[in-house]
């Protein structure tokens, strides 16, 4: 479920059974009122659970009449899309996270074979065509978001032995050199109001904790807003409403118990 200004948006997944089926809704948090989306000729149907979201635009995969995968970026209010990018089949697109100004994705190309390929893409929503971001090493790169043309990404390979785990970049335009961020918690990228958020995890003298970093333009380097204590995880972040929310499982001795967290984004 994806909660934007007066704007819910709600999937249901049938994945089971002959006709596996992914229909998502959206429900006006002032009039109470269901759309379902699949009932919407202008709008592609969805073809994969994935769904980004920021202020009032969200972002997904379809299946086109040739067979593609294709990014689609509509409006949540007047539910107008445009098609951002495609791949041929089996290739496909996933991972779209949504910012104030971009949706990056990744494209998956040969996948189950020796040449699987994945790389990750960005574009603007004010429209053009996806530019690919450089990777440090090619089809490697796993997920990221792009911020006032700034964009972090982590790559791991698919034979990598520890997929926890990835290595995180940052390129500050399109063409300025990749700086290395160390390594963080795979797919935990997302980017929110003014920032980009990841995890970070660390393990000291045997106890394992957990970090919250951001990054905006400007800034020399990331800032840590949270950290837990040892034994604590933390869920991957999400950007509902221009709120930043996790959450946190106290795991250790004593009382184990889970709490919800929020950080700004201004």
């Amino acid at each position: 479920m994806v909660i934007d200004d007066r704007w819910a948006l709600v999937e249901e997944i049938r994945s089971d059974g002959p006709a596996p089926e992914i229909r998502a809704y959206r429900y006006d948090l002032v009039t109470g009122k269901r759309t379902d989306l699949s009932q919407q000729k202008a709008l592609p149907r969805i073809s994969e659970p994935e769904i980004g979201a920021y202020d009032g635009t969200f972002a997904y995969s379809t299946t086109d009449a040739k067979r593609r995968s294709c990014l689609v970026i509509a409006d949540l209010a007047s539910l107008k899309a445009r098609t951002v990018s495609c791949v041929a089949d089996p290739g496909y697109v996933a991972d779209p996270v949504v910012s104030a100004d971009s949706v990056t994705f990744s494209e998956i190309t040969a996948p189950e074979s020796p040449r699987r390929c994945k790389r990750i893409l960005t574009a603007t929503l004010s429209g053009g065509s996806a530019r690919a971001v450089g990777a440090t090493q090619n089809c490697s790169q796993w997920s990221g978001a792009s911020l006032r043309g700034a964009t972090i990404w982590s790559e791991v390979g698919a034979a990598d032995p520890d997929q926890y785990q990835s290595r995180a970049y940052l390129r500050e335009s399109g063409d300025a050199p990749a700086r290395s961020l160390g390594l963080i918690v795979t797919d935990t990228i997302v980017a929110c109001g003014n920032w980009i958020h990841w995890e970070v995890r660390t393990v000291v003298n045997g106890a394992e904790s957990f970090q919250l970093q951001r990054w905006q333009p400007g800034l020399a380097r990331p800032q840590r807003i949270y950290s837990t204590p040892p034994d604590t995880a933390l869920t991957a972040p999400s950007c509902q409403d221009g709120n930043l929310l996790v959450e946190a499982a106290h795991l250790g001795a004593g009382t184990k118990y889970t709490e919800a967290l929020q950080a700004t984004t201004a």
